[in-house]
């Protein structure tokens, strides 16, 4: 619940200021139409090119991080499939190196498991990684031997090629959620939000009785686009989350058992 809330207040903030913009944008309207009696000429050719760019860029902006989401969600399956592909080739080495190998592998999974669910929290994600990679280590350390000790080239290839393929995808999964859009695109997707609300209440003035009931509805749409666009940036923060996603490495952890 706390993550959640967390990964509400940016969302909150936008709304505030859109409604800030809102009103700001409906005083300067009411000025104008005090100065000059209307809107000034090519208004409506200016009003509709800033909802426009705004509208190009949080359609791209959502489009990335949409991309980014099913990128990450196939990649649990691709590194689910990859341990356990290692974990199978096991049986092609001596009985004596499989039995302190396969405790390993589980402990290995369970903390893969770990490290992804706690990326919302930094100190916690960074020792389940430092972990991950002990296990790494020790892994390789006993299985490569084993193989070697088989004396069959085929089997070392199919063993250290395995492993290879399960350590390269956990680096590419870290890789990939560490991956989110850029800072200046977020701050320019607010910036043309406040525009936007500007241009929205400048044209509220000029209905001289004042109606809260779009202006407000229009900014709770776009900051709720906005909060969607960026949950799906973090998935293990807010609402939108992955926990579903992980269902390949629980039912691997529990095969391993």
């Amino acid at each position: 619940m706390t993550s959640v809330l967390l990964a509400l207040l940016p969302t909150l903030g936008i709304l505030a200021g859109m409604l800030a913009c809102l009103e700001i944008g409906r005083r300067i309207g009411v000025r104008h139409l005090r100065l000059w009696g209307g809107d000034e000429p090519g208004a409506g050719a200016i009003d509709g090119a800033v909802f426009a760019l705004f509208g190009l860029i949080i359609a791209f902006t959502f489009s990335g991080a949409l991309s980014r989401f099913d990128y990450r969600r196939g990649q649990i399956v691709i590194e689910a499939n990859a341990i356990g592909t290692a974990y199978l080739r096991l049986d092609l080495l001596p009985a004596e190196a499989r039995s302190p190998l396969r405790p390993l592998f589980r402990e290995y999974v369970a903390s893969r498991l770990a490290t992804h669910r706690a990326l919302g929290l930094d100190e916690t994600a960074r020792h389940e990684s430092e972990k991950s990679l002990g296990l790494q280590a020790e892994i390789w350390r006993r299985a490569v031997p084993a193989a070697q000790s088989t004396g069959s080239a085929a089997t070392q290839t199919l063993v250290v090629s395995s492993l290879n393929e399960m350590f390269d995808i956990a680096s590419a999964r870290l890789a990939a959620a560490r991956l989110h859009v850029p800072l200046v695109i977020v701050l320019l997707l607010c910036g043309l939000a406040g525009a936007a609300a500007l241009v929205v209440g400048h044209s509220s003035a000029l209905v001289e009785r004042r109606t809260w009931f779009r202006p407000v509805l229009f900014a709770l749409a776009i900051a709720s686009s906005i909060y969607v666009t960026f949950d799906l940036e973090l998935p293990r923060v807010g609402l939108i989350r992955l926990d579903a996603a992980d269902q390949p490495m629980v039912e691997l952890l529990d095969q391993m058992k």
